[in-house]
């Protein structure tokens, strides 16, 4: 009896204890570790819903197919030059112009939606394609490689000065983001395709790299901008640079999906 009494009087003690611990941090009990917001959750904007692309530059390599051998602006080197050579017009609307290097180029409308917490995907009419962004880096890479890649995402407030180039000029350009980007998209494990519908090539070492912004305009209008580097040791001199932008139409009524020609 008294070796209880003696376990009861020190329990009550330790609770005690407890109690003026809890009084001296203000009252409040320790709360357990909160588990991060998924990728979803803490989305900085919201770029899902439908698109339409703005053809406002490079209007005559993205809106017709360039003759044979059109590939001004484009950075190639000696075998990038020579393998565009051999492309004619019986490969026009190939499913190689629609891989991830060139697809967001193409005068197409974008469906973009969650597909679960952590995967965003970005369908396109022009094309029929499916590209998905993974922000779980802990991903197998697939064992074969496609049109779309393996592409890896992640939120990315931080902007560096200067930004990216322009124009697809592949001319002095700065690897980073533009001023106020907020998500960043690196994507590699391609197959080779097309940089322009002519047959101007990239290879299967090529790497893309994109940010996402949404911003509005002084209208009202919703305008997502997408700057991409293509970076291809094989065919490019050096990096390749555009800006492709989009506006948000207000629903899927002009959704208008056509499908590629399988090479």
């Amino acid at each position: 009896m008294r070796l209880t009494a003696v376990v009861v009087f020190a329990a009550a003690a330790v609770l005690s204890q407890s109690h003026i611990s809890a009084q001296a941090r203000g009252g409040q009990a320790a709360q357990p570790p909160q588990l991060p917001p998924t990728p979803r959750a803490a989305a900085p904007i919201d770029v899902t819903g439908y698109w339409v692309s703005i053809v406002n530059e490079d209007w005559r390599w993205r809106m017709v197919t360039p003759p044979k051998g059109d590939y001004a602006s484009v950075p190639l080197n000696d075998a990038g030059r020579k393998l565009a050579d051999t492309w004619d017009t019986s490969k026009d609307g190939r499913c190689e112009a629609y891989g991830a290097a060139a697809l967001l180029r193409m005068p197409t409308r974008l469906h973009i939606t969650w597909e679960s917490d952590t995967i965003l995907k970005i369908e396109t009419d022009a094309g029929q394609q499916t590209r998905r962004l993974l922000f779980d880096k802990s991903r197998a890479v697939p064992t074969t490689r496609s049109l779309q890649g393996f592409s890896l995402a992640e939120w990315d407030r931080v902007a560096r000065g200067g930004g990216a180039g322009r124009g697809g000029r592949g001319t002095e350009v700065q690897t980073g983001p533009a001023p106020g980007s907020n998500l960043k998209v690196v994507t590699n494990h391609l197959v080779g395709g097309w940089l322009r519908k002519n047959g101007v090539p990239y290879s299967e070492d090529a790497v893309v790299t994109e940010y996402f912004d949404r911003f509005a305009a002084p209208n009202g209008d919703e305008w997502l901008a997408v700057t991409t580097m293509v970076t291809d040791p094989k065919y490019l001199n050096t990096d390749f640079v555009t800006s492709s932008h989009f506006k948000k139409e207000p629903d899927g009524s002009k959704w208008s999906p056509s499908p590629c020609k399988a090479s």
